[in-house]
Protein backbone atom coordinates (compact mmCIF):
# COMPACT_ATOMS: atom_id res chain seq x y z
CA UNK A 1 0.00 0.00 0.00
CA UNK A 2 1.56 3.46 -0.73
CA UNK A 3 1.61 6.46 1.78
CA UNK A 4 -0.18 9.98 1.31
CA UNK A 5 3.51 11.39 0.45
CA UNK A 6 4.49 8.29 -2.40
CA UNK A 7 1.38 9.72 -4.21
CA UNK A 8 2.30 13.25 -3.69
CA UNK A 9 5.46 12.36 -5.25
CA UNK A 10 4.30 10.55 -8.30
CA UNK A 11 1.88 13.61 -8.98
CA UNK A 12 5.14 16.13 -9.12
CA UNK A 13 5.06 18.02 -12.62
CA UNK A 14 8.32 18.39 -13.35
CA UNK A 15 7.56 21.01 -16.46
CA UNK A 16 9.66 19.96 -18.80
CA UNK A 17 8.84 20.90 -22.26
CA UNK A 18 10.14 20.26 -26.19
CA UNK A 19 11.96 23.67 -26.64
CA UNK A 20 14.31 24.37 -29.67
CA UNK A 21 17.31 25.82 -28.95
CA UNK A 22 18.56 24.58 -26.24
CA UNK A 23 21.45 22.58 -27.50
CA UNK A 24 23.88 23.48 -30.40
CA UNK A 25 23.52 21.37 -33.41
CA UNK A 26 19.54 21.29 -33.66
CA UNK A 27 19.64 22.00 -36.93
CA UNK A 28 22.46 19.95 -38.11
CA UNK A 29 20.69 17.33 -36.60
CA UNK A 30 17.43 18.50 -38.52
CA UNK A 31 19.09 18.65 -41.72
CA UNK A 32 20.38 15.10 -41.09
CA UNK A 33 17.61 12.99 -40.25
CA UNK A 34 15.30 15.06 -43.40
CA UNK A 35 18.72 13.54 -45.34
CA UNK A 36 18.16 9.89 -44.25
CA UNK A 37 14.13 10.22 -44.57
CA UNK A 38 14.73 11.50 -48.28
CA UNK A 39 17.24 8.36 -48.60
CA UNK A 40 14.58 6.08 -47.59
CA UNK A 41 12.06 7.86 -50.07
CA UNK A 42 14.58 6.92 -53.26
CA UNK A 43 15.41 3.70 -51.73
CA UNK A 44 11.57 2.72 -51.67
CA UNK A 45 11.20 3.89 -54.80
CA UNK A 46 13.97 1.35 -56.44
CA UNK A 47 12.50 -0.93 -54.28
CA UNK A 48 8.68 -0.73 -55.60
CA UNK A 49 9.83 -0.47 -59.43
CA UNK A 50 11.80 -3.55 -58.48
CA UNK A 51 8.95 -5.31 -56.78
CA UNK A 52 6.83 -4.30 -59.88
CA UNK A 53 8.90 -6.17 -62.41
CA UNK A 54 9.09 -9.18 -60.11
CA UNK A 55 5.55 -9.36 -60.15
CA UNK A 56 5.16 -8.42 -63.94
CA UNK A 57 7.87 -11.03 -64.71
CA UNK A 58 6.19 -13.65 -62.76
CA UNK A 59 3.09 -12.87 -63.90
CA UNK A 60 3.50 -13.65 -67.50
CA UNK A 61 5.90 -16.53 -67.26
CA UNK A 62 3.60 -18.33 -65.07
CA UNK A 63 5.76 -17.96 -61.97
CA UNK A 64 3.06 -17.89 -58.73
CA UNK A 65 6.02 -17.63 -56.31
CA UNK A 66 7.62 -14.17 -58.36
CA UNK A 67 4.06 -12.59 -58.58
CA UNK A 68 3.46 -13.06 -54.87
CA UNK A 69 6.96 -11.98 -53.70
CA UNK A 70 6.46 -9.00 -56.23
CA UNK A 71 2.94 -8.31 -54.85
CA UNK A 72 4.15 -8.26 -51.16
CA UNK A 73 7.35 -6.43 -51.90
CA UNK A 74 4.91 -3.43 -53.36
CA UNK A 75 2.42 -3.38 -50.85
CA UNK A 76 5.44 -3.28 -48.40
CA UNK A 77 7.02 -0.33 -50.03
CA UNK A 78 3.95 1.30 -50.43
CA UNK A 79 3.65 0.95 -47.08
CA UNK A 80 7.09 2.09 -46.03
CA UNK A 81 6.69 4.97 -48.50
CA UNK A 82 3.42 6.14 -46.59
CA UNK A 83 5.17 5.89 -43.42
CA UNK A 84 8.05 7.94 -44.22
CA UNK A 85 6.06 10.93 -45.97
CA UNK A 86 3.96 10.68 -42.32
CA UNK A 87 6.43 10.27 -39.71
CA UNK A 88 6.75 14.08 -39.17
CA UNK A 89 2.86 14.33 -39.07
CA UNK A 90 2.56 11.13 -37.25
CA UNK A 91 5.15 12.34 -34.45
CA UNK A 92 3.30 15.60 -33.83
CA UNK A 93 -0.02 13.83 -33.78
CA UNK A 94 1.53 12.05 -30.81
CA UNK A 95 3.63 14.42 -29.44
CA UNK A 96 0.51 16.93 -29.35
CA UNK A 97 -1.81 14.34 -27.88
CA UNK A 98 1.24 13.59 -25.17
CA UNK A 99 0.75 16.64 -23.96
CA UNK A 100 -2.50 16.77 -23.00
CA UNK A 101 -1.87 14.14 -20.63
CA UNK A 102 -2.14 15.25 -16.38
Amino acid sequence: MTSLADRLYLAFDPGITPKGGGLPGLSVLKNVVSSINMFGIIAVVGALAVSLAVWAWGHHTGGHQAEANGKKGATVAAGAALGLGAANGIVAFFSALGSQVH
